[in-house]
């Protein structure tokens, strides 16, 4: 009776195997059941053999992948807001910054036409310091943006990286064993 129950017992195993597929996530290895046995009560049912209907399983497959993808934007749509605010002070900060330039550039043309029309060295020395004076006034206003920008994504990872310790700490893992055992044996 021996060998009749250890045969039996292989024969369960792999009938068991055959209903459960294992899956690596980032490194995390579990089983579940296989795609095929898994019914969810939104989707439709999939034909028992993909190679009759291959149009059906292309569909289902792109309904899945299209519910997903909204999915994710709905869950990353107010990261993805601050971003766009960040880059588009980022973009008005460059034109800025190019329009100084330039501003300045025809400043300094003009002052070496109106240095070499005066004779008078101090009104070009007052003209050359009035430069000075807009072109730091000009640079500690970049300085500012740069600065409130700086702040503001380092407040953003400050409350991404907050949000994944407290996942991290949520986790059934760091409760009592009672209750790690059934929410490892919930569904």
């Amino acid at each position: 009776s021996r060998p009749t129950e250890s045969s039996s017992r292989s024969t369960a195993m792999e009938r068991e195997d055959e209903e459960w597929e294992l899956c690596n996530d980032d490194g995390f290895v579990f089983k579940r059941e296989k795609r095929s046995r898994i019914s969810n009560p939104g989707e439709t049912s999939n034909p028992a053999n993909p190679e009759l209907d291959p149009a059906a399983e292309e569909r289902n497959r792109r309904m899945r992948k299209k519910r997903t993808l909204a999915k994710l934007r709905s869950k990353y749509r107010s990261e993805i807001q601050q971003w766009e605010a960040l880059s588009n002070r980022f973009n008005t900060m460059q034109e800025k910054a190019a329009q100084f330039q330039t501003s300045q550039r025809e400043e300094e043309r003009l002052n070496a036409n109106e240095a070499t029309s005066f004779h008078d060295g101090s009104s070009s020395a007052s003209i050359y310091l009035d430069e000075l004076l807009s072109m730091t006034e000009a640079q500690e206003v970049i300085i500012n943006d740069v600065t409130n920008m700086c702040e503001v994504a380092e407040s953003i990872t400050r409350v991404e990286e907050e949000e994944t310790k407290q996942s991290l700490f949520d986790l059934d893992v760091w409760s009592s064993p009672t209750n790690l055992m059934a929410s490892l044996c919930a569904d």
